[in-house]
């Protein structure tokens, strides 16, 4: 039986809620099967959500991984293809650490790249009608540092494909101004995702790079 981890996060600082976890705790109540779902929201902070993920990969031993967060300035479900060997905070994470060009993890590669199928999710969207790109960043906060921690951890365990998702604001928490879409279109943009990361072992050979 194949295994699925899905992930979100909490709120971030005051914001009263998160459409990723929002999104997660909405897949597990929908999903069917057969294959096993496993589903947890993660805390926003660099040193938490990164060993909290681990330790799901090494409970669940899940063959794909799926971890979303919010990128508030979005207005597409981004599928993110690359993660950066870095953790440059802007800001200070829930916890008030706020790191500054450190490594996510220390030793390994500069980069990692998604393993999920990243144009066909994003072809598969688009035909469901959710807005949908392919992102060739993840930022340097705690989104890319679990991306990374998801894929290093990945990487010690043959046969485990993962990757990393960024949704935008649901409608009913956005801030004025900033982008949304429906919760139920992000709800439905995971399970696709999941979906189309369990159908297609390998990616399709679609155009989708950037010029800038």
């Amino acid at each position: 039986m194949t295994t699925v981890l899905l992930t979100g996060f909490e709120p971030f600082g005051g914001d009263a809620s998160n459409p990723s976890g929002v999104a997660v705790r909405r897949v597990a109540e929908r999903w069917t099967g057969p294959d096993v779902l496993i589903t947890d929201v993660l805390p926003v902070t660099f040193s938490g959500a990164a060993e909290r993920l681990r330790e799901l990969i090494a409970q669940h031993s899940p063959d794909v991984v799926v971890a979303a967060g919010l990128a508030g300035n979005r207005s597409a479900i981004s599928i993110e293809r690359v993660a950066v060997n870095l953790a440059d905070a802007r800001i200070p994470d829930n916890d008030g650490a706020q790191p500054v060009d450190q490594p996510s993890v220390a030793g390994a590669p500069t980069a990692r790249f998604a393993t999920l199928p990243v144009k066909a999710i994003v072809r598969d969207l688009l035909a469901a009608g959710v807005p949908a790109e392919i992102s060739y960043s993840a930022g340097t906060f705690v989104c890319n540092h679990v991306f990374f921690a998801a894929m290093d951890e990945a990487s010690a365990h043959p046969g485990v494909r993962a990757g990393f998702i960024h949704v935008p604001w649901d409608v009913d928490h956005a801030p004025m101004t900033a982008p949304y879409l429906e919760l139920d279109d992000i709800v439905r943009a995971l399970e696709v995702a999941i979906r189309t990361s369990l159908a297609e072992e390998s990616d399709i050979g679609a155009i989708g790079g950037a010029v800038s």
